[in-house]
C-alpha cells in the first residue's frame, strides 16, 4: 500500500502482512488541525500587501515577517499531513514526523482504557481527542488529537478488541 501523495506517510510498509494484519481504519487529522496554518497564511498575505503601502525604508520588515509566517504555516501543514493513526486487527499505531519519522505501536491487548475527549467546539465541528491508557506508563500513543468522527473510531477499536477475544468471548462474523 504505497502512499497516494508524496506528503502521505507510507503506512503499508509497517503492516505485518505475513501475520495476517489488515487495516481497519486510517485516521487523518480533522480539518480543524489545519486552522492555525491557514490563519498564519492569511496574515502573511496581508503582510505582503502591506509592503506596498508602507514606506520603502521599512517594507522589508513586513516582507520578511510574511516569509517567516509562510514557512511556519508550511511546516505546520506538513507536520499535520504526515501524522497518521492506524487501527488494524492486531494493534494500533501512529506514524508521524516530517524530516525524521516516528512509529509508536501498541498491541490491542495492552490497551486498558480509551478516553474520548470532545470539547464543545469539537462536538460542534465533529472532532475529538483520544487518550489511551495502557500497561506502559509512557508511550507515543497516549494522546491522539483532532480525530474526526471520534465516536465511530472508538467503536471501531472496541469492535476489533472484542473480535480478537481480548475482552470477553470472541465474536465471529
Amino acid at each position: 500500500m504505497r502512499s497516494a501523495r508524496p506528503t502521505d506517510p507510507d503506512i503499508g510498509r509497517h503492516l505485518l502482512r505475513d501475520e495476517g494484519e489488515v487495516i481497519v481504519d486510517v485516521v487523518h487529522h480533522h480539518w480543524v488541525a489545519y486552522a492555525v496554518p491557514l490563519l498564519e497564511s492569511a496574515v502573511a498575505v496581508l503582510l505582503l500587501g502591506a509592503t506596498s503601502v508602507v514606506p520603502a525604508q521599512v517594507s522589508t520588515v513586513p516582507f520578511v515577517l510574511a516569509l517567516a509566517l509562510f514557512a511556519h504555516a508550511a511546516w505546520g501543514t506538513a507536520r499535520e499531513r504526515k501524522d497518521r493513526f492506524v487501527i488494524t486487527n492486531m494493534r494500533v499505531f501512529r506514524v508521524h514526523g516530517v524530516l525524521s519519522q516516528r512509529l509508536a505501536t501498541m498491541p490491542l491487548h495492552r490497551i486498558l482504557d480509551i478516553t474520548v475527549h470532545k470539547p464543545l467546539h469539537g462536538r460542534i465541528l465533529g472532532f475529538g481527542h483520544f487518550i489511551f491508557e495502557s500497561a506502559a506508563q509512557e508511550q507515543g500513543l497516549r494522546d491522539i488529537r483532532y480525530v474526526g468522527r471520534p465516536d465511530e473510531r472508538d467503536l471501531a477499536i472496541q469492535r476489533v478488541v472484542q473480535r480478537s477475544g481480548l475482552r470477553g468471548p470472541r465474536v465471529v462474523n
